[in-house]
């Protein structure tokens, strides 16, 4: 009932209604006449918008875990260079980062015989490993100066009370440490998941084609600015909802700190 009530409020009331006659108007005075032509290439530009934004963040995270632990416990010759590695990411554009991988690898690979010659070849000859790698390093070296403040916030007394009943270091680690690292920075970690999903566009320059090309073609094709734009936006608005609701539940079944 209550939700009700703060749903019913007059500015919320009148916010809503200029939404829906927005809504209205797009529908009738815009066009979009051109969408069943172009449905199809737009349904797999979202696909490979939503498979590179999985793989890269899943990877991305999984490679963030030992890049922070290095950072948090390990020694100078760990330490250091996943300290470099992600002062680096964190200090150069993304774009930079993708363009230095796609044309860098992409033309020193084509000079070496046995890559030429292998099974690899017809997938790195193509734009998308290389976009999929820059974004996956990308993630990556953020995420591992979060996990290294992660780790470090954890309560030191769990760790040696595991430690003094001898329960084995990396027991410790799977059990105590880093499900409670990982709990402590789920809101961040949502926070970083959306800003890859707005990263996803850059590989675009790259010739891969996800849902932001498509909508460049519609412009270039039929020189129709504001459709495609607010289909994009409408796009990117509903993933991005989907992902602060899935982070949100985690949250809430893991009594995560905010």
């Amino acid at each position: 009932m209550m939700g009700w009530r703060s749903l019913l409020q007059p500015h919320r009331i009148v916010l809503m209604a200029l939404f829906a006659g927005l809504v209205v108007w797009c529908a009738i005075s815009l066009r979009w006449d051109w969408i069943p032509e172009y449905a199809p290439l737009a349904i797999e530009g979202a696909w490979r918008t939503i498979w590179i934004l999985v793989v890269t963040t899943v990877v991305g995270f999984l490679l963030a875990i030992p890049l922070g632990l290095a950072q948090a416990i390990g020694p100078w010759y760990l330490s250091m260079p996943a300290k470099t590695f992600c002062t680096i990411i964190r200090g150069t554009p993304l774009l930079l980062q993708i363009w230095l991988l796609y044309y860098g690898l992409g033309s020193l690979f084509p000079q070496i015989p046995w890559i030429r010659g292998s099974e690899l070849w017809p997938y790195l000859r193509q734009a998308w490993p290389y976009a999929v790698l820059a974004l996956t390093l990308s993630y990556a070296g953020y995420e591992g100066e979060v996990m290294r403040g992660a780790f470090a916030g954890v309560n030191k007394g769990q760790l040696e009370a595991a430690n003094a009943f001898g329960m084995p270091r990396f027991t410790m680690f799977r059990r105590i440490w880093l499900p409670q690292a990982i709990r402590n920075v789920l809101p961040t970690l949502g926070g970083e998941t959306i800003l890859q999903l707005k990263a996803t566009p850059l590989v675009a320059t790259i010739t891969v084609v996800e849902i932001y090309a498509v909508s460049s073609r519609v412009r270039s094709d039929l020189f129709i600015v504001y459709e495609p734009l607010l289909l994009l936006a409408l796009f990117y608005m509903i993933i991005a909802g989907i992902i602060a609701l899935l982070f949100r539940r985690f949250e809430l079944k893991t009594g995560s700190r905010l």
